[in-house]
């Protein structure tokens, strides 16, 4: 680019996204005199998904914002909790998040996971059609121009992973009401309805279960209890209370 020269100030929250040399205060570019700022903001590679607001000499402007020169922009990072306005919240993970989609469906948040790679255009178009804020490591896929909304997945670790989401969109928590599989809603069942899908053992050790009403998967206070309920139980002390009570029955599934 070779037009007019402004000043780019990048919140510390953002610099992670740029290189080293960008990062502890404004530091000059060049634009090419047409681009908007969130095309100028998003080619030194920060997704806006991430921008909370794009402020230029004091005021705030939309991305569409052309730069002119001398400009002074300051990039913030989203306010959080972050409000998604124009759907119920709920979300849409890709491939590399099957952990983080498993412990939200365990709390009870809505999250749509694709097990397979389909392709960043499919997962874009996927997030628009069903408006889901779509969940990535992947800072080329939140930039796609047929996303709905997004976030970008800060850790690698599916405890900080759960911990990040929970505080940014500080979603209603309500534990054990949906499918760790597929989603689905969870209902209360009795044992005589779901025998005919139990082991032996299973059936003469446990009488409380759910069921998916989606994929029809049971449910129960299994093996794994107890690191689930540890996992409920951090999150509802940090992230808030449960909302309406969930069902008794505890997933069997891992987490």
């Amino acid at each position: 680019m070779n037009g007019p020269e402004i000043l780019l100030d990048f919140a510390p929250e953002l610099g992670i996204f740029v290189p080293h040399e960008r990062r502890g205060g404004p530091r000059r570019a060049v634009t090419d005199g047409a681009s908007t700022l969130g095309h100028v903001v998003e080619s030194l590679g920060v997704p806006l998904t991430e921008v909370g607001a794009l402020v230029v000499d004091g005021r705030e402007v939309p991305v569409g914002h052309i730069p002119a020169a001398g400009e002074t922009v300051t990039v913030r990072a989203v306010t959080r909790p972050q409000e998604v306005p124009g759907a119920p919240l709920r979300f849409l993970l890709d491939v590399h998040l099957g952990t983080l989609a498993r412990r939200l469906r365990l709390l009870g948040v809505d999250a749509a996971y694709e097990s397979t790679d389909i392709g960043d255009p499919a997962l874009a178009a996927r997030s628009a059609a069903e408006r889901r804020v779509l969940l990535s490591r992947d800072r080329g896929l939140l930039r796609r121009r047929e996303l709905w909304a997004g976030a970008y997945v800060y850790s690698d670790r599916p405890d900080d992973q759960l911990r990040d989401i929970l505080g940014r969109f500080a979603p209603e928590l309500r534990p054990w009401t949906r499918c760790s599989a597929c989603n689905g809603t969870l209902r209360a069942a009795t044992k005589d309805e779901v025998a005919d899908r139990l082991e032996g053992g299973t059936r003469g050790t446990y009488d409380v279960f759910a069921q998916c009403g989606s994929c029809e998967r049971v449910f129960w206070r299994g093996a794994h209890h107890d690191r689930l309920e540890g996992i409920v139980e951090r999150a509802l002390a940090e992230f808030g209370d449960a909302g309406p009570a969930g069902l008794t029955a505890r997933t069997a599934a891992g987490s």
